[in-house]
């Protein structure tokens, strides 16, 4: 950050690095767009995976994603346009629609399907993963699950308006998802032309921003201002408040904050635990039926 801007904003968080996502098929052939959980970026602790759906051709999303399972971790889906069904082997289904989101921990187990609720028409919508503790990966699964009238806004400046989905906001404003384990903040966050956008996040806490449309700026490490185009991940370096600008043409953005973990990640496909050992332990576990 430059002198100037840390005089101007002492203690503001600046742009580490910009990522693009990588192409990537998942389920049965669901075309998606990853940006955590990728060499360029393959954790931004509690932050294992964010996915990007967004396409308009059926073929590109109609397989969905048929019963498959999961274990050590929560699953985060959020849907902007379209519809998308799940269904549970704990017996929970719904539907997410427009707006909405579904906060699932699967701890020591679920087997799930999420499969479009549409034949055709925009399908729009982030999954993100968040990790678990180890003292709570074996835990037993729950869900917090809520429409899009269920997550309040907030609008700290004209023309700017903030659904908190998860977290309380430095203004007070709390969203429905609470998850003591990572404290996190999600905030899907709209921006008029040349708006700009504040928010105190906990010192401690890893974040970063997703520009959906528009681009934002904001100071970056080597000095002067960084700028997140559409479709880019902005990892934000550690530090309290974040300073975003939108540009011309405005900007809608994810911003996401998490307490990390500091505990070793083992991956293993749709498991994520502490060790190499415990992974198996959950391929054995799903293989005999004995996962949940």
């Amino acid at each position: 950050m430059s002198a100037e801007a840390h005089d101007l904003y002492p203690g503001a968080r600046v742009l580490s690095r910009a990522v693009a996502g990588l192409p990537a098929t998942d389920g049965a052939g669901v075309e998606l767009t990853r940006l955590i959980g990728t060499p360029q970026l393959s954790l931004l602790d509690p932050f294992l995976l964010l996915d990007v759906i967004h396409s308009d051709r059926p073929q590109d999303y109609i397989a969905g994603f048929p019963p498959h399972p999961h274990r050590g971790f929560e699953t985060v889906s959020y849907m902007l346009a379209g519809r998308m069904r799940h269904k549970d082997s704990a017996g929970h289904e719904g539907v997410i629609e427009p707006g909405g989101l579904q906060w699932m921990t699967a701890a020591r187990g679920i087997v799930h399907s999420e499969m479009p609720e549409q034949e055709d028409g925009l399908l729009y919508g982030f999954q993100l993963w968040v990790n678990l503790p180890a003292s709570h990966k074996l835990a037993p699964p729950a869900y917090q699950e809520f429409g899009a009238a269920q997550v309040p806004v907030e609008r700290p400046g004209e023309g700017v308006e903030v659904r908190v989905l998860a977290g309380e906001t430095s203004r007070g404003t709390a969203g429905p998802v609470t998850q003591p384990l990572t404290e996190p903040l999600y905030l899907d966050v709209t921006l008029p032309p040349w708006a700009t956008f504040e928010e105190l996040l906990p010192s401690g806490h890893n974040a970063f921003v997703y520009v959906i449309s528009g681009e934002v700026s904001l100071p970056q490490a080597e000095g002067g201002q960084g700028r997140v185009q559409a479709t880019e991940l902005g990892v934000l370096s550690r530090g309290g408040p974040v300073r975003l600008s939108a540009g011309p043409a405005g900007a809608r953005l994810l911003l996401v904050a998490g307490r990390p973990l500091n505990e070793p990640v083992a991956r293993g496909g749709p498991f994520v635990m502490n060790t190499r050992a415990e992974v198996l332990a959950a391929y054995e576990d799903y293989n005999a039926g004995r996962l949940g």
